[in-house]
């Protein structure tokens, strides 16, 4: 039985439950379903070359060699293990996963091409199999990386999450316990802080105990059935942070550090090693470089690429908000956007103009960003489902057209809000370093509508500093997704 019930939406943060024997209860179904990824990549990959082979034999082109069925999943397993794909990661995303399958995946098939060439093999339809095989073997994976992935963080939320003992109770350590309560499918539950001199603890954050001090770490770990320890920022010395990790190792415990200087740590680092010291060499996307300009002049081609697909999804629109409302049929309202510039965004109307200057937005609050319905509701039938559909951003195609805003990039805000904003949020006019988008990474992570504004801020400058094609891409994917799940607006 295990001594730590699961965090429930209605349990305490931190709260534990400890058994007489002091034994712990590991996340077995989680770890099961882990351990299954090995065989079910086997088999889909061989699945893949056996479909591939009567494909081939259908139309008369299968010179693919039958060693292939071992050889082919074989080299693919290698570069997902290479890639790390097989490692108990904390996060789990299969869009993360899906370069690394389409690139082990792309390499094998061309070795099926390549290796008969070499060998003096016959050679002729080779070329269409590799690529049939490729396409067979991305297909199966991500579908079967998919269904693991979603079991995973299903049993990680629903079984006991492994006991996580926080070192440090300062701000940062308090945040790290705060995401670890906001995000269960990563599977850790913070029980306590060990800290000598813990930082009180503000009103929206954790209110978890301090267990102790760095001299308890033993008693606290061997009490509490502690799988893992967090090492965030101490007043203790660095001889003993050290000493305590190497505690935690030789009691096979994970450990997780979180680095100095973490905000400026992006994705595009190296590391090197000056004798033991490691030394991390970061490249944080330049708002200011060529693939940024590219991906501005792409999003323009993209938006009236767009706007001719969805044109007759917008006359309808159109027409629906001129019957329920009137005109005008767009809503324009002042944003601020790319170096503080101001533009007007467009939307589709979706409420009933009002002659109560009450219900204009003000700015009261420095701590939630603004956004649902502000005042008295006057949404329509057509608005209410324009809203929750998030078609109502739809116009906006017109605002990426004329090159102020993007696809992807933080979402903008008026310049009341700015003015306020920026005195009293750290890093908010950092925001402003790249164009305003539709969608963006804080909205695809839940921060929309009426959520916390430090988060939103920070969730925005990650995005910029982490910019890449693939993120927009794993952007519009989440957004396109939610859209159809029908899980609200973008905003």
């Amino acid at each position: 039985m295990s001594i730590f019930e699961p965090t429930t939406d209605s349990a305490p943060l931190g709260r534990v439950a400890v058994s007489p024997s002091g034994a712990v209860r590991p996340r077995a179904s989680a770890r099961r379903w882990l351990a299954l990824a090995p065989v079910a990549d086997a088999f889909v990959l061989t699945l893949a070359v056996v479909v591939e082979r009567l494909g081939g034999q259908a139309v008369g082109a299968d010179n693919m060699s039958v060693a292939w069925v071992v050889v082919f999943p074989a080299i693919t397993m290698a570069l997902l293990a290479a890639g790390g794909l097989y490692h108990d990661r904390l996060r789990l995303q299969l869009l993360d996963d899906l370069r690394t399958i389409a690139g082990a995946t792309a390499i094998a098939s061309m070795a099926t091409i390549a290796l008969p060439v070499l060998i003096g093999a016959e050679t002729s339809g080779l070329s269409a199999q590799g690529v049939r095989l490729w396409l067979f073997a991305t297909v199966y994976l991500t579908a079967s990386r998919g269904g693991i992935i979603s079991s995973v963080i299903a049993s990680r939320r629903d079984d006991a999450a492994v006991p996580t003992l926080i070192v440090g109770a300062g701000s940062v350590g308090r945040l790290i316990a705060k995401r670890l309560a906001e995000h269960r499918e990563i599977g850790l539950n913070p029980i306590g802080f060990l800290d000598k001199e813990p930082l009180a603890a503000a009103d929206d954050e954790p209110t978890l105990p301090v267990l102790g001090a760095s001299w308890d770490l033993i008693d606290v770990i061997d009490k509490y059935g502690v799988e893992h320890v967090v090492f965030t920022f101490s007043t203790a010395p660095h001889e003993v942070m050290l000493r305590m990790v190497d505690e935690c190792t030789e009691r096979g415990i994970r450990v997780t550090l979180v680095p100095r200087l973490f905000e400026r740590i992006p994705r595009d680092m190296s590391v090197d090693y000056l004798g033991g010291i490691p030394l991390l060499s970061i490249r944080p996307s330049s708002p200011t470089s060529w693939r940024v300009r590219l991906k501005y002049a792409l999003d323009r081609m993209a938006g009236a690429v767009l706007i001719v697909l969805v044109a007759p999804l917008l006359l309808v629109l159109a027409l629906a908000v001129r019957l329920s409302l009137g005109r005008p049929i767009l809503f324009r309202q002042v944003r601020v956007g790319r170096d503080g510039r101001t533009f007007e965004m467009l939307k589709f109307r979706t409420m009933r103009q009002s002659s109560d200057s009450a219900d204009a937005a003000t700015p009261t609050r420095t701590d939630v960003a603004p956004g649902g319905v502000e005042g008295a509701d006057r949404r329509t039938r057509v608005g209410t489902f324009l809203r929750r559909s998030s078609l109502d951003e739809l116009p906006q195609l017109l605002n990426v057209l004329a090159g102020d805003m993007s696809l992807v990039g933080p979402r903008p805000e008026r310049p009341e809000f700015v003015d306020l904003f920026r005195e009293h949020v750290r890093r908010y006019d950092d925001r402003h370093r790249m164009k305003s988008g539709i969608t963006g990474w804080s909205q695809v992570n839940g921060l929309r509508g009426k959520t916390s504004l430090s988060d939103r801020v920070e969730w925005d400058n990650w995005y910029i500093e982490n910019w890449s094609p693939w993120l927009d891409v794993k952007i519009l994917s989440r957004t396109l997704l939610a859209v159809v799940r029908n899980t609200g607006a973008v905003e």
